[in-house]
């Protein structure tokens, strides 16, 4: 008995299924959850962002002169000397610079003064201007910073392509100090190097006003202000995200987590589902096909099936298409008997086929001259032929005889169609062409007679290709007609094969009462006849590629010098050279004969 291959159960594969199914749901989850957070975060801090930015443009654009303000301290800012982060009130710097202002021109009120207003002012009273104006707008973005939680709060200037920028304003907390490095509240005037998500956000915020930047555990929001002398003035927030993330990653797997717990569960009560409602009732089955396979007895297997469905524990696979799977077994075995019955009497009578066949094979090689030398006596000549058929038995015939001492007849035919009608068909038409030749008849009129017999009784309407030839042994004077076959090829002495063109009449078998031509060819000693059915040039390949007349002519060149036997081998070895593995669709049948002269 053969050794039964380890398997792996239903229930393990659902259960691996169901891991892999839920480790991915989960990964799927969080990792999905955790952009459709990120996005709304995103959302919501642009919201933020956009009304923060808003309110720190409405505490510059309050100044009436506030664009005049902007190239001044672009223009002048390393010059002022700047409050930072100072308190409103009495007491500072800023408040001690308003009392000279107001000093000086009691009629401008510094928060509404205009840009005519400004410009019409003295040099030093416009630095001073323009530094207390700076230091009242710094303390109100430390304020507005401090508001709305935002990590840098800044105003820059920057030149396209914006790889640079220029810190106008720059909010900070309270009591930190003011420096030149990363992660510092930058004071006025220093340049630092961009990074290319920000130079795409000030890009687009040029030609959308605004556009939020994400720049890992960072993002960067930019408002366009203005742009003066090809300079863009650009409102920044940037917020660190670091912790913001860490909490959604957290909460997300958290969740993730939970789900995958839930859908393990459920998984747990389907498995059980599973082994109680099918893999149980479905080992019934197995078992049965398995006895069934070792005893080929159908009535045991089905009343042992039939009780194992049937306590109360199967009730629900009888009910659902483990029983269905079960009655198409019960149907499934008696079909199969039956089937066996009928294979077995096929068999007996496929046997009794082959033998009559193997017989019709042997009676229809018998009927065919099949000993060579064919006529060890005579030395005028040498022959050899030789049929293939493509199935046990053929269409295709070959013959040769003396008629009397001086007289050789030869024959190569093709029957239309295969397998038995064609072979019996050239028994018919063999035994009609012998009968008829040794009459002494010419071949133009064996032709005739043989087609007028056929034609009488040929109620299938198949017909057959013949050559003759009748050839004189002491003169190599060659008589042959043709009835719609192909053409001979040959071999004159110290010359090559060439395809003889003869005069071609009606297959045999078409229409009685058809004309035939004879023709004459003289051979001389030495020379060659090669006569084939359509077999050999027909011959495919792989490609649907035919062996052709050209191939066969260089196959009959390469052994033109050889004994027919030899010239037939060579074309049969090029052809099967050819088809290669191809299975042989057609008969092939070819007669070869060297005239050596009285």
């Amino acid at each position: 008995m053969e050794k039964r291959r380890s398997y792996i159960g239903i229930i393990t594969q659902v259960a691996v299924f169901f891991a892999l199914a839920i480790a991915a749901a989960g990964i799927i989850t969080y990792f999905s959850q955790y952009a459709l957070s990120e996005r709304a975060v995103k959302r919501q801090m642009e919201a933020v962002a956009a009304n923060t930015a808003d309110e720190f443009v409405s505490s510059v654009k309050e100044y009436p002169s506030y664009e005049w303000l902007l190239r001044y301290w672009y223009a002048h800012g390393d010059e002022m000397d700047i409050e930072y982060d100072a308190p409103f009130g009495p007491g500072t710097e800023t408040e001690a610079k308003v009392r000279l202002f107001s000093e000086r021109h009691p009629e401008i009120q510094i928060r509404y003064a205009t840009t005519q207003e400004v410009a019409a002012l003295p040099k030093a009273d416009r630095k001073l201007y323009a530094e207390i104006v700076y230091s009242w707008v710094t303390t109100r973005i430390d304020e507005i910073k401090k508001v709305y939680d935002v990590d840098f709060l800044f105003c820059v200037l920057s030149d396209a392509p914006y790889s640079q920028q220029y810190f106008l304003l720059s909010a900070a907390d309270e009591g930190a100090g003011r420096g030149t490095n990363y992660l510092e509240f930058y004071p006025i005037g220093v340049t630092v190097e961009v990074s290319g998500s920000q130079q795409e956000a000030m890009e687009s915020a040029v030609a959308d006003r605004e556009h939020l930047a994400d720049a890992g555990d960072y993002m960067d929001y930019y408002v366009h202000v203005l742009t003066f002398d090809r300079h863009a003035v650009f409102v920044g927030l940037t917020y660190n995200l670091t912790d913001m993330w860490a909490n959604i990653r957290r909460t997300t797997f958290i969740a993730s987590a939970q789900a995958m717990g839930y859908m393990l569960l459920l998984s747990v009560l389907c498995l059980g589902m599973l082994y109680l409602f099918l893999l149980r009732p479905l080992t019934d089955v197995q078992k049965s096909i398995r006895l069934y396979t070792q005893t080929k007895d159908s009535e045991l297997v089905s009343g042992k099936l039939s009780e194992d469905l049937s306590g109360p524990k199967a009730f629900a696979a009888r009910m659902n298409e483990i029983g269905e799977l079960s009655d198409d077994f019960i149907g499934l075995m008696d079909e199969i008997d039956d089937h066996v019955a009928n294979i077995e009497k096929m068999t007996e009578e496929a046997s009794r086929i082959g033998a009559e066949l193997d017989l019709a094979a042997r009676i229809q090689s018998a009927a065919l001259p099949s000993t060579f030398p064919a006529f060890p006596d005579r030395s005028e000549f040498d022959l050899h032929a030789s049929m293939d058929p493509a199935r046990e038995v053929g269409g295709d015939l070959y013959d040769f005889f003396l008629i009397d001492d001086d007289h050789l007849c030869l024959v190569i035919a093709d029957v239309s169609g295969k397998g038995v009608p064609a072979a019996l068909f050239m028994m018919t038409t063999k035994a009609i062409l012998n009968n008829t030749a040794t009459l002494g008849r010419s071949p133009a009129e064996i032709l005739r007679r043989t087609n007028d017999i056929i034609c009488a009784n040929n109620p299938e309407n198949m017909f057959v290709t013949v050559w003759i030839g009748i050839l004189e042994l002491s003169t190599g004077r060659l008589v042959a007609a043709n009835a719609g076959h192909e053409y001979p090829m040959l071999r004159r002495p110290g010359g090559q094969f060439e395809l003889f063109r003869d005069k071609h009449g009606m297959a045999l078998g078409c229409m009685e009462g058809m004309p035939y031509r004879e023709y004459e060819i003289e051979l001389e000693p030495g020379s060659k006849l090669f006569v084939y059915t359509d077999g050999v040039p027909e011959a495919t390949d792989c490609d649907d590629v035919l062996f052709g007349l050209d191939r066969l002519l260089r196959a009959l060149t390469s052994s033109q010098d050889a004994a027919p036997r030899e010239i037939l081998a060579a074309v049969r070895r090029d052809v099967d050279a050819f088809v290669g593995d191809i299975e042989q669709f057609d008969d092939l049948t070819m007669l070869c004969i060297e005239y050596k002269g009285a």
